[in-house]
């Protein structure tokens, strides 16, 4: 071998061994960098003219398992989404407390049973009937409370999912200007590793946002996808967009996140989205938080039904002189659908009777004092102008705007009601008095139940030019379209369901409504169509006095719902006066005759049936993810406090595991592309020692040419 060859080889060696120890160095300085796949200098033998001339550096060689690292991309993904899940549910369990927790609402509900009790053991105490006024007024502002602050994380999650979209543009748009380099490099020939590292931190970034999928192409450039397709960078960076709403209400219909290209088109995302953080945010927002919301105020609304029930069949010592309904929604048109018998008795401020009425829904009439029977009519204008008839000099009925007044003439007489013992009075599963809220201890500006009590001949009562708009969306929650349904004039609610129903013009295709024998409405998904999702999105119905929207009163949209646990007060008359609880109970039978006693302050019965509302057995509608139960009050909060807790628990399991399964992809990762400090040190003193000998060569090189030019 000549002279210049064997320097040609010891020269090559030099480079190849300096490139050896450049890519063991960086390996080494970057051994807690995340994302960073170690470097290896790709080495060949050179061969000119058949003779072999040393070595060369074909490039500096990222390790990597692109099935390792999409499997670690994935894990990452998961454990964002199923973390963010985790640590919200858990602040919501806290704020809820458990049942036993001193100040959470279940102890609040408890309170109020146990002051209910005291204050029937001694119906002549104020203070114990001030207790039961306080404690109930707690509880309601307990659930208020929690009403809003589950709001407010709606709208705090709301915030981060647009700063979630934020955080992904940057990091797509790094990637987009990292494609240029690498591909500039590709090009050229130059060491591109640097730059595919950084991508590969950035793609474990963006895996934490929203699940993606980084194909690497041969010029080097890196295409992302989502996990089922949708482009997010090729030769342009798509924008992700989305406008945030401002508020956690739950009436908010929300944008969608959209993927729009340089050329304005716009793909959307919510469906595509199926884990990182962007998943649990918007899982918590769409489903978890009003799924709680729901649950919260069916809760809340059992127990003031259950105490209004009660108290309305009870009565305060004197009978108050007014008694003041709530807004039904119904209008003086509307059949008052009434069945069974109950009887409304004025009094004297002792406690005797001065007048009774007999109210027979069954056969149409009421007499008075055990007259003879007069008509009641089927309506709601004719059943209040019968009661007011029958009153005469003794009081007076009215109803207005949706709300039934009957009140007593003189000052110191006063109105009760009760219920027949054999076949009480109902609509809708509720009496006369109950179901106008005419002795209500709780009282609501909203409505606080659905079942209306309305049947398919009556008239719905709404305006021509008023409509309904639903929202119809697919399984991933992908949007499909929106459907507006007028309402026609003059029709009933089994037309204006049928209207819903039309499977051309309404929502027939998708779903069905019902409207049932209580008069609450239900949906049932239409055959093929079970995981589409039904929204009635748009409501500018309004009944003609009472003003209730249809959406109101049927409870057909989350804000009707979900609303109903910070609508509920304590009536203010008897939060102002403890004697006007109704902690007494009308003592009155057939043979009961004006002057005699009917009401007495010893009397602790309606205590009693308060005290009873807790355990009593009644029927809760579906809400969240609890189904229509026939459950007690106590019953039904220590099965909501189960599911609250049980939700909660659920999360942190599935972050733990989603975590584990993170930890152990990313350490088999780490077992191929990570950086081994004993292999790197194994490396730097085998390159140390080729540089030796290639240098050790080209002095004996040197000190060759020197013997010969000696020699000469």
């Amino acid at each position: 071998m000549s002279l210049s060859g064997i320097l040609g080889n010891a020269l090559s060696g030099l480079h190849a061994s300096q490139a050896g120890m450049q890519a063991a160095s960086n390996n080494v300085a970057n051994v807690n960098t995340p994302g960073y796949a170690r470097t290896e200098a790709r080495l060949v033998a050179s061969n000119i003219g058949g003779t072999a001339m040393g070595v060369s550096v074909d490039g500096v060689k990222r390790i990597t398992d692109v099935y390792l690292q999409t499997a670690s991309v994935r894990a990452i993904s998961s454990a964002g989404s199923a973390g963010v899940l985790a640590s919200s549910l858990d602040r919501v369990q806290a704020q809820f407390g458990g049942l036993d927790d001193p100040g959470s609402i279940f102890s609040r509900m408890n309170n109020v049973f146990n002051s209910i009790a005291q204050a029937s053991v001694d119906p002549t105490e104020s203070v114990s009937r001030l207790s039961v006024m306080s404690d109930i007024e707690s509880f309601l502002m307990e659930a208020d409370r929690l009403n809003i602050e589950l709001q407010t994380q709606r709208r705090e999650t709301d915030a981060q999912i647009s700063t979630n979209i934020a955080q992904a543009n940057d990091i797509i748009q790094e990637m987009f200007e990292l494609n240029k380099s690498v591909q500039t490099l590709a090009s050229t020939g130059g060491d591109s590793s640097g730059a595919k590292n950084r991508q590969s931190e950035l793609l474990n970034q963006l895996s934490e946002i929203m699940d993606v999928r980084g194909t690497t192409q041969p010029d080097g450039r890196m295409i992302l996808r989502t996990e089922d397709g949708v482009l997010l960078m090729d030769n342009y960076p798509v924008t992700l967009q989305y406008y945030q709403a401002g508020t956690g209400g739950w009436a908010t219909d929300y944008a969608s996140i959209e993927a729009v290209n340089p050329n304005g088109q716009a793909v959307e995302l919510d469906s595509h989205i199926k884990s990182g953080e962007l998943h649990g945010l918007l899982k918590l927002r769409n489903d978890d938080l009003p799924n709680t919301a729901e649950e919260l105020s069916e809760s809340v609304a059992g127990f003031a039904d259950a105490l209004n029930k009660a108290h309305n069949d009870a009565s305060a010592y004197p009978a108050p002189q007014t008694l003041t309904g709530r807004n039904t929604g119904l209008e003086a048109a509307d059949l008052h659908n009434f069945t069974g018998a109950t009887t409304l008795a004025v009094t004297d401020s002792s406690g005797q009777l001065v007048s009774r009425i007999d109210i027979d829904f069954d056969a149409g009439t009421l007499s008075v004092d055990g007259g003879a029977a007069a008509a009641i009519g089927t309506t709601v204008t004719s059943l209040v102008t019968a009661i007011d008839t029958a009153l005469g000099a003794n009081g007076s009925a009215a109803f207005s705007a949706g709300v039934l007044t009957v009140g007593a003439a003189s000052a110191s007489e006063g109105i009760s009601f009760l219920q027949d013992e054999t076949t009480p009075s109902d609509r809708a599963g509720r009496g006369f008095s109950h179901f106008f809220g005419l002795n209500d201890i709780v009282r609501s500006e909203g409505i606080g139940f659905f079942e209306t009590g309305m049947t398919g001949a009556d008239a719905h009562g709404f305006t021509a030019g008023q409509s309904v708009t639903f929202k119809v969306q697919g399984p991933d929650g992908q949007y499909v379209t929106d459907i507006n349904i007028p309402v026609v004039a003059g029709d009933t609610y089994a037309d204006l369901i049928a209207d819903i129903n039309d499977a051309t013009t309404g929502i027939g295709r998708y779903a069905t409504y019902s409207l049932n024998s209580d008069g609450s409405i239900s949906m049932a998904a239409s055959a093929g169509y079970e995981g589409f999702t039904i929204t009635l999105t748009d409501d500018d119905t309004e009944r003609a006095t009472s003003g209730v929207a249809f959406s109101d009163m049927f409870g057909l949209t989350l804000a009707s719902k979900a609303n109903r646990a910070s609508d509920f007060v304590v009536d203010s008359t008897i939060r102002g006066d403890g004697s006007k609880l109704a902690i007494s109970k009308l003592d009155i039978d057939a043979a009961s005759v004006a002057g005699d006693y009917v009401l007495t302050i010893g009397d602790s019965r309606g205590g009693l049936g308060l005290q009873e509302a807790f355990s009593t057995r009644r029927t809760f509608g579906a809400a969240g993810t609890i189904a229509q139960a026939t459950s007690s009050v106590q019953d039904y909060f220590a099965r909501f406090a189960g599911v609250v807790g049980s939700r909660a628990a659920r999360a942190e399991a599935d972050s733990e595991s989603a975590t584990v399964l993170m930890d152990t992809a990313s350490q088999k990762l780490a077992d191929v592309e990570g950086v081994n400090l004993d292999e790197e040190l194994a490396a730097m003193t085998m390159f140390q020692q080729s540089y030796n000998a290639s240098a050790r060569l080209i002095q004996a090189a040197k000190e060759m040419a020197d013997t010969l030019m000696n020699v000469i």
